[in-house]
């Protein structure tokens, strides 16, 4: 403490020095100037001495103040500190009290072999203490317990579930069980503390006989009243007593019997159950044997009652117990009645019945036994023997010709010692068939069944001969058949469905369901949805029609399915190969799409080439016409030759692209006419401008012949103009020189017609047909060459105005084509759109 004050004191002094320097070199920097002007001036330094001293006395007092402060916090912190050193040092006293206390009871607690497992609350991990080797396998410490490493099976799950309850809802448990090396065990859990406890033991010397002895005295308590539990639940009276008579113990239907209140009224008063008479038949047999097994009467409620009695000697006494017969008795009259009634009820079947006992005499027949047979009733009543029956029987030559009767009977009369029935069936001399059923009966006879079959023979024959013909007829189909029964399973197949599918035949007797069938198919065709239709179908109550399906297999088979619902529930499955006409029929399909396609395809090119050739020949044969401008300057007669085949060239190559545009655009069904009136005279003289050059130099004679009536009609001009200059064309290109070309025009009630006629050397019939296909061009020996595109243009936009085009010629004697207009409003409109 007196450190630290110096340590204050002196950091005062130096903070007071330091201000009191500061302040006084302030103070001699401001006045500086003014004491160089008038050094002899001393009332500046007395003034700057009082400042000091003020300055001083204030950091005087601050640091006064700072020392203070620091004074106290200094003597605070010493004391802190002083307490720490306390505090700890009985911290350090306590921890080491506490940690020998817990050695002193961990030494106490494991004075003896055992282990601790604890569970802190919400923990899944065990803390353990003790000898851990039995509980915790080596690679995995302290994590999993195996409790079935020393324990047998069922004491290692019973413990389990011991501290599963112990876990969970806090259950203690106190178990004794044995380890896998015979050692007693003794497990307890407890709840203390927010922790689950458990402590494992052996058990060892006295402690071990003990716990054995405790577990064999609860063994024994649990089993007396296990005994006497049962004995009470019984409705037999039940009682115990010892050699002098005296009762020891009675259940309670021995107290009911008794009219006693209760079963301790009943040991009390000593009362008896059995009249003098059985108790002194009791007495002898028990003294006598040891045992009594008796029926007595017993009045109890009021009520005699006969009562099987049985009774046995014991060490110190006797032991009895009484059951009560008259239900027994009961039953037997019942079943007399019931034998009687059954006798009757055999007299009414259609069926020959006979009883023979077990001394092999008749005791029973029935009437259709007698019918049957056509034996003598006095015969019959007399009792005879089996024997005796079938001698009269084979004497008559009612029975089946036997080669050796005697083994015949000898094997039928082994029924007497059968243990169940036997089936037979008799063909009689007279065509008959008998089903013959020989049953065995508990006393020692049988029972002889005779029905008449014949008929049911007749019918299964019948039978057998249409399901020869069924089976015959559908394995020589070529389609595959299966019948599914109402259960879903197959009830009938034919080789073809087996091998068609892929099938064992043997697979496909087992009758399997329609599921497993589906699994088997589904390497070739698994198609959920088809079987699912299928699957419902045959398994369907409801609405059960026809279904037809078309199956594409993997293999790349196809078939062709139908589903019929049959009248008795089943539901027949049929399969055709189609194959090859589906391969036909997609071979087709496929040819049409290509063709479909190429059609496009060539439209679509032709369309592009076409615009893409218009744009360069505009080009062309704009430069060709400035250059033959004489603005442009002179040109040699060479160049003039040269550029007057570039001009018609580039002029017959901007036709042909017009052309051809024009025929994509009418292939894609964008062409739109332009409708108006059309003079029929004037588009032909328009279209007669446009070849009058090759007119002239083919030396071609043109004529017209334009009817008065003609006029006008609805349609695009210049498309018209278009099919008369191509028709034009194509007649002087075709028509010799020196020859003519006739263009004519009239009208008819519904159409304005135009012919061209030429004298060329005509198309052959076997042209015709393709003349107006696109670039088809057949020269026939004449001077014409084209692309093959006018008469497709004419074709094309007589039809686009709802006109038809004919053509009719003669090999070397010239063609006419004939275009008819249509001059009806509603071909107009339909040619419009």
């Amino acid at each position: 403490m007196s450190g630290v004050i110096v340590v204050m004191r002196r950091t005062l002094l130096s903070c007071t020095s330091l201000a009191r320097r500061g302040l006084i070199g302030l103070a001699a920097m401001t006045l500086a100037p003014c004491g160089s002007a008038r050094a002899a001036d001393t009332r500046p330094l007395q003034t700057i001495e009082t400042l000091v001293s003020r300055q001083e006395i204030a950091v005087l007092a601050t640091a006064l103040a700072l020392l203070g402060f620091s004074v106290v916090a200094a003597i605070a912190l010493v004391r802190m500190r002083i307490r720490s050193a306390h505090k700890e040092a009985r911290l350090r006293d306590d921890i080491t009290g506490l940690q020998l206390q817990a050695d002193r009871y961990r030494a106490l607690l494991f004075a003896e072999p055992q282990i601790l497992i604890s569970w802190t609350a919400g923990g899944h991990r065990p803390q353990i203490s003790g000898d851990t080797s039995m509980l915790v396998p080596q690679d995995q410490p302290q994590r999993v317990l195996a409790f079935g490493t020393w324990l047998a099976p069922e004491p290692a799950l019973q413990l389990d579930h011991a501290v599963d309850a112990l876990r969970e809802i806090g259950e203690g448990f106190l178990l004794h069980l044995t380890s896998t090396h015979g050692h007693a065990i003794e497990a307890m859990g407890r709840a203390i503390g927010g922790q689950a406890i458990v402590r494992i033991r052996e058990l060892s010397g006295l402690r071990r006989d003990f716990a054995e002895a405790q577990l064999r005295l609860k063994t024994l308590a649990a089993e007396t009243e296990l005994l006497r539990g049962m004995a009470g639940a019984l409705p037999w009276p039940i009682w115990a007593k010892q050699a002098n008579g005296t009762l020891l113990y009675a259940n309670p239907a021995y107290a009911r019997a008794t009219d006693a209140v209760d079963v301790d009224d009943a040991v009390n008063r000593n009362l008896e159950l059995l009249d003098s008479g059985g108790r002194a038949d009791m007495q002898r047999a028990l003294a006598s044997s040891g045992h009594f097994e008796g029926r007595l009467p017993i009045v109890t409620g009021g009520e005699r009652h006969l009562h099987d009695v049985r009774a046995f000697s014991l060490h110190d006494g006797f032991a009895g117990v009484a059951v009560d017969a008259s239900e027994a008795d009961a039953l037997s009259a019942a079943l007399r009645r019931m034998a009687d009634a059954h006798r009757r009820t055999l007299d009414q079947l259609s069926s020959g019945v006979a009883v023979f006992d077990a001394q092999r005499r008749l005791s029973f027949y029935n009437d259709s036994y007698r019918r049957l047979w056509n034996l003598d009733p006095a015969f019959l009543d007399g009792h005879p023997d089996d024997s005796s029956v079938l001698d009269r029987l084979r004497a008559a030559r009612k029975l089946p010709e036997q080669a050796d009767f005697r083994a015949w009977k000898a094997k039928l009369h082994e029924a007497y010692r059968a243990v169940e029935a036997a089936k037979d069936t008799w063909f009689l001399p007279d065509g008959r068939a008998l089903l013959v059923v020989t049953t065995p009966s508990p006393e020692g006879g049988i029972t002889y069944l005779f029905d008449d079959v014949t008929e049911s023979f007749d019918l299964a024959r019948r039978f057998d001969g249409l399901i020869r013909v069924q089976r015959e007829t559908l394995d020589s189909l070529a389609e595959g058949v299966a019948v599914f029964g109402s259960n879903g399973r197959v009830e009938l197949f034919n080789p073809t469905f087996a091998k068609m599918w892929r099938l064992t035949p043997d697979a496909l007797r087992e009758h399997p369901h329609i599921d497993t069938v589906e699994s088997w198919c589904h390497q070739l065709h698994d198609d959920p949805a088809a079987w699912r239709v299928l699957r419902e179908a045959i398994t369907g109550i409801e609405n059960r029609l026809d279904i037809t399906l078309k199956l594409e297999r993997k293999d790349g088979s196809v078939l062709d399915c139908m589903s019929r619902p049959l009248p008795d529930g089943a539901t027949m499955l049929t399969f055709q190969d189609i194959t090859d006409t589906e391969n036909v029929e997609r071979a087709l399909r496929e040819s049409n799409e290509a063709l479909e396609a190429a059609g496009q395809m060539k439209i679509d090119f032709v369309h592009h080439v076409s615009y893409e050739l218009r744009a360069p020949l505009t080009t062309i044969i704009g430069f060709a016409h400035f250059l033959s401008d004489p603005s442009t300057g002179p040109l040699t007669q060479k160049q003039s030759e040269y550029l007057d085949y570039v001009t018609k060239s580039t002029n017959a190559l901007l036709a042909l692209t017009n052309n051809i545009l024009d025929l994509a655009t009418i292939d894609a069904g964008a062409m739109k006419l332009e409708l108006g009136q059309v003079d029929a005279r004037k588009a032909i003289e328009a279209a007669a401008e446009g070849v009058q050059d090759r007119l002239a130099t083919d030396r071609i004679n043109l004529k017209v012949e334009v009817a008065p009536n003609v006029g006008s009609f609805v349609g695009d001009e210049r498309r018209v103009v278009q099919v008369l200059f191509n028709l034009l064309a194509n007649a002087v290109g075709f028509s010799p020189a020196d020859s003519a070309v006739v263009v004519s025009a009239k009208r008819t009630d519904h159409n304005v017609t135009f012919s061209v006629t030429d004298s060329g050397p005509g198309i052959p019939p076997e042209v015709k047909d393709k003349v107006f296909e696109w670039f088809e061009s057949h020269s026939q020996g004449s001077r014409h060459r084209g692309a093959g595109l006018g008469l497709s243009l004419v074709r094309s936009f007589v039809e686009l105005h709802g006109g038809k085009v004919r053509m009719d010629s003669v090999v070397g004697k010239g063609t006419t084509v004939t275009c008819d207009f249509p001059t009806d409003h509603i071909a107009q409109r339909n040619a419009a759109e």
